[in-house]
C-alpha cells in the first residue's frame, strides 16, 4: 500500500515510527548513561565519592569500548519504532476525534498527550523492561528475544510488566505536561516565523522548553521505575523507600542530567521530524 492512499492514522503511525527511529540511534548512549547511574545506588555506599555522568561516560568507553554506549539499542528500537508510532497515531486519531482541526487548549493538550502515552506504554512496557536490563549491564541476555524467553521461564510472564505503575506515573504525566507546553509555545509564536523556513527550528525550540520542563518534573519517578524494573522483587512504594533510606531526596534525581538531555533532544526531533513528515504527506499533525 503507498503512503498516499493510506488511512491517516497509518500515516501518523509511519511518520512517529521513522522519527523514533532517527532520535533512538543518536541518543541511545545518554539512555545507557542515565541507567547505569540509576542503578548505581543499590551498590554505591553512602559516604562514598560521588559517581557522574562523565565518569560512568569514560568507563563504558574504557570497559566495554566506543560501541558500548549502544549497549541495548536493539531493545531500544524494538521498543521505540513501534512505540512511537502508536503514540503518533493514537495522539492524532484522538486529535482527529475530540479537537479536530482546531489547536487544542492547555488542558486538552494534556488529556491528549496522557492518553496517547497510556496506550503505548502499556503495549510497549514488556520491551522496555528488557531495554532497561540490557542497559544496566547486570544482565547477560544475547537477544531480545531470548531475553523475552528467559524472563517468562524464570520469572514469569508477570515480571515482563514490572514498573507498570512507576512507568505510567513518570510517561504519561511527561507526555502531558510535554504536549502542553509545547503546543502553548507554538501557538505563541508570530504567524510570519511559522510559514518562514525558520519553522522547523522555531519547533524544535520549542521542543527543547517543554522537553526540560517535563523532564525534571517527571525524574524521581523515571528513577523508581529502573529500580522496580531491575529488581523484579520491589514494589514502587518499597523502591521509593529504599532510595529515600539510601540517598536522601538526591537519590530521585540520579540521572537527572542524561536523561533530561536525552528525553528533551529525542522528545524535539522526534516532533519536529513528525510534523515535517505529515505535512509532506498532506495531513495536518
Amino acid at each position: 500500500m503507498e503512503l498516499a492512499v493510506a488511512h491517516p492514522a497509518l500515516k501518523a503511525f509511519m511518520c512517529g515510527s521513522l522519527s523514533g527511529t532517527c532520535s533512538t540511534l543518536l541518543f541511545q548512549p545518554l539512555d545507557l548513561v542515565k541507567t547505569r547511574l540509576q542503578t548505581l545506588q543499590s551498590s554505591v555506599q553512602p559516604g562514598t565519592s560521588r559517581v557522574g555522568m562523565v565518569t560512568v561516560f569514560l568507563n563504558v568507553v574504557r570497559t566495554e569500548k566506543l560501541l558500548g554506549l549502544w549497549k541495548g539499542v536493539s531493545p531500544s528500537f524494538a521498543r521505540t519504532i513501534p512505540g512511537v508510532g502508536i503514540y503518533f497515531s493514537t495522539y492524532f486519531t484522538l486529535k482527529q476525534h475530540f479537537v479536530q482541526e482546531k489547536s487544542p487548549g492547555a488542558m486538552e493538550a494534556v488529556l491528549l498527550g496522557g492518553g496517547a502515552r497510556t496506550v503505548a506504554g502499556v503495549i510497549m512496557l514488556p520491551v522496555t523492561v528488557i531495554k532497561t536490563r540490557f542497559e544496566c549491564g547486570r544482565y547477560s541476555y544475547g537477544s531480545v528475544a531470548g531475553a523475552l524467553r528467559s524472563v517468562c521461564q524464570t520469572e514469569g510472564p508477570g515480571a515482563l510488566f514490572s514498573g507498570l505503575c512507576a512507568t505510567l506515573l513518570r510517561d504519561v504525566p511527561f507526555s502531558g505536561i510535554y504536549v502542553m507546553f509545547y503546543s502553548q509555545s507554538k501557538a505563541a509564536l508570530p504567524t510570519e516565523f511559522k510559514l518562514s523556513v525558520y519553522a522547523p527550528l522555531a519547533n524544535f525550540s520549542c521542543g527543547v522548553l517543554a522537553g526540560v520542563l517535563a523532564s525534571l518534573i517527571t525524574q524521581p519517578a523515571d528513577v523508581v521505575k529502573t529500580q522496580v524494573q531491575i529488581n523484579p522483587q520491589l514494589r514502587t512504594l518499597q523502591a521509593i523507600t529504599c532510595i529515600y533510606m539510601e540517598h536522601g531526596v538526591q537519590g530521585f534525581f540520579r540521572g537527572a542530567v542524561p536523561r533530561l538531555l536525552r528525553r528533551t533532544m529525542m522528545a524535539a526531533m522526534a516532533w519536529t521530524v513528525y510534523e515535517q513528515m505529515m505535512a509532506h504527506v498532506g495531513l495536518k499533525s
